[in-house]
């Protein structure tokens, strides 16, 4: 079973309504369903270009007023993905629950059901400047595809949840990032083949380009997509299938063949899923069943 996948290197710029950002949104889902898509990624915090639209004074808005556009967000996405036909994972949002603000992975549906998984570790600045909360639960996503888990930037940096994932029969993890530096870029990059490499699994990652330079702690985005795979034969040696131009406004696409990864699992030069010490180690599987 094969998998087109298209991750969207979402260019950030000052706008001056919810209808620039859902024109611009609409430009890349007709890009990724002319390229054939059947999922489509959506970076991290991209919805905060919806901050620089101000206030009615001019003043900027801050992240407590992101959550208030939360309907508008979701109703767009789910509409995308019902006329298209594709899976969407957009991005991540910021809602706001029991007055705590939480960094949300939406997952659009052909359907029209909408699911969620919050961000699971946070960084310091999400902390101590947004005042944000880690989410307290994982999950995997059943699709007509196969099962997928959505991991959003720093969660990919922390090898225990790709082992539950891959323990939990995800095949493809997907991971909308946001990064303002070469060294969070990197950090976010090198994790991601590490993950797939450990857990025989692909990686699929995007992140924010541009600038805001209205909205505090976004000004500043260093950012490119990646389809990322095992380092084995049949892959690419790299473990590259495609990647994007570093910093440009653009969209890539790539056909994941799951059949490879179970291959490479059974006979691989290496393989690492089955070879591992559960006996002086935790046994993902026996602890998910």
């Amino acid at each position: 079973m094969k998998i087109r996948v298209s991750a969207v290197q979402y260019h950030l710029y000052t706008i001056s309504s919810f209808e620039d950002f859902a024109a611009q949104c609409e430009h890349y889902i007709k890009t990724a369903e002319e390229f054939g898509a059947e999922f489509v990624l959506f970076p991290e915090f991209f919805t905060t270009q919806l901050l620089s639209i101000g206030d009615e004074t001019g003043k900027a808005l801050t992240i407590n007023d992101l959550p208030a556009f939360t309907d508008r967000y979701r109703e767009l996405f789910a509409s995308f993905a019902k006329k298209t036909g594709m899976h969407i994972i957009g991005g991540t949002h910021v809602v706001e629950r029991g007055g705590k603000l939480y960094n949300t992975a939406h997952l659009f549906y052909p359907d029209g059901r909408i699911e969620e998984q919050a961000k699971l570790h946070i960084t310091p600045t999400e902390v101590h400047e947004w005042n944000m909360e880690k989410g307290d639960s994982f999950r995997i996503f059943d699709t007509e595809k196969g099962k997928i888990a959505i991991l959003t930037c720093y969660d990919i940096e922390f090898p225990e949840i790709v082992r539950m994932a891959k323990a939990k029969g995800a095949d493809v993890i997907f991971c909308p990032s946001c990064t303002d530096d070469r060294h969070g870029f990197h950090r976010v990059r090198y994790t991601s083949h590490a993950r797939a490499i450990e857990n025989q699994v692909y990686v699929v990652l995007t992140g924010t380009v541009g600038a805001l330079p209205t909205v505090d702690f976004m000004r500043l985005n260093f950012g490119q997509a990646a389809v990322i795979t095992p380092n084995d034969i049949p892959f690419p040696p790299k473990g590259l299938m495609v990647e994007g131009e570093i910093n440009d406004d653009m969209i890539v696409t790539a056909d994941l063949d799951l059949e490879l990864l179970y291959e490479v699992r059974e006979r691989g030069s290496v393989t690492t899923w089955r070879d591992r010490r559960t006996d002086l180690y935790v046994d993902w599987e026996k602890t998910n069943s």
